[in-house]
């Protein structure tokens, strides 16, 4: 069942997607897929080798980028640079979608994108609680 949650026009967060979220994904209008989970981390989970495949077969672009605990700066730039180069709307996800929030939110933060009570507030709105790492 697809959890997708929006937190800009370009960008959308959700806990594990399996193969058939990949379809729905294409049918919301996502063009780009960014797993930021670990594979092995559950292995009853898909995989990102499964993902990857379904999503270049639905003609999505596909980035895995796993963060393992708090993310570092190469994750950080590496979504940054990944959500920038979409030519659409953004899907990551990982565990619970709180490390992709996180890291994305970092790197806004950082560049000065948006302010961190801007992306506080984001976070609440698709329902992540931000505070603990942006602060405001």
């Amino acid at each position: 069942m697809s959890d997708f949650r929006r937190v800009t026009e370009d960008l959308s967060v959700a806990p594990q997607i399996s193969v058939a979220d990949v379809a729905e994904a294409k049918r919301q209008g996502f063009t780009t897929i960014i797993n930021n989970r670990p594979d092995g981390e559950d292995p009853d989970a898909a995989q990102s080798a499964e993902i990857e495949a379904a999503a270049h077969a639905a003609g999505l672009e596909y980035a895995h980028i796993p963060v393992r605990g708090a993310p570092g700066p190469a994750e950080v730039e590496a979504v940054r640079q990944a959500v920038e180069a979409a030519a659409g709307p953004v899907l990551a996800y990982c565990r619970s979608g709180t490390r992709s929030i996180t890291t994305w939110s970092i790197g806004q933060a950082m560049s000065g994108a948006m302010t961190r009570g801007e992306l506080v507030s984001l976070g609440r709105e698709a329902g992540y609680d931000l505070t603990g790492v942006l602060g405001g």
